[in-house]
């Protein structure tokens, strides 16, 4: 399994990012996937996830309105837009293999996403 994220960067507060997530090594089609954060000092918060068909998607409170995820399964990628970034939001961003991902998901090297005037 690779999943290699990108799209990150420096962001001003209200601006918008678009993260990808590259996948391989798996039959992508078949797997729900999902976006994860970690902000210094606190733990994996689950932002969002989609299933395998792209029919469900989950978001958290946190950032429901503001982000959509996405799959393109001919690409094996999966997308994260984020509009109306708040400082709250600065985190690394990773993608991961599951629904809901843990410590132990299947999950990339991540994308900084720092959010600030």
């Amino acid at each position: 399994v690779q999943l290699v994220e990108s799209g990150g960067g420096l962001a001003q507060p209200g601006g918008s990012l678009r993260l990808s997530c590259a996948a391989s090594g798996f039959t992508f089609r078949n797997y729900a996937m999902s976006w994860a954060r970690q902000a210094p000092g606190k733990g994996l918060e689950w932002v969002s996830g989609i299933f395998a068909g792209g029919s469900v998607t989950y978001y958290a409170d946190s950032v429901k309105g503001r982000f959509t995820i996405s799959r393109d399964n001919a690409k094996n990628t999966v997308y994260l837009q984020m509009n109306s970034l708040k400082p709250e939001a600065t985190a690394l961003y990773y993608c991961a293999k599951a629904w809901r991902p843990t410590g132990v998901s299947s999950r990339g090297q991540g994308t900084q996403v720092t959010v600030s005037s």
